[in-house]
């Protein structure tokens, strides 16, 4: 059988192992906290950020039309959109 010191090693191994478990544990479901926040926070940022885009389009209608060339109306519509990675 075992030296009993050997066993003791091992059970203390097996003791960090766990408690180094339930801290990894904890920090795991602090990380997903934080992800369903940030998550929370893009999606409500991306909901302001269509409010807004579409007063700004509901103002660019109201512009009056320039037939002399390119008008802000026109240069709003063609400008490239913006990265859809919020």
């Amino acid at each position: 059988m075992s030296d009993p010191s050997q066993i003791d090693q091992i059970s203390e191994r097996v003791e960090r192992l766990l408690v180094r478990y339930e801290e990894l544990t904890r920090t795991n479901a602090l990380l997903y906290q934080q992800i369903d926040t940030l998550t929370q926070e893009r999606d409500s940022l991306k909901s302001r950020l269509g409010a807004a885009r579409a007063r700004v389009d509901a103002l660019l209608e109201r512009l009056p039309d320039d037939s002399s060339g390119l008008t802000l109306k026109a240069a709003f519509k063609t400008a490239p959109p913006p990265r859809g990675d919020l």
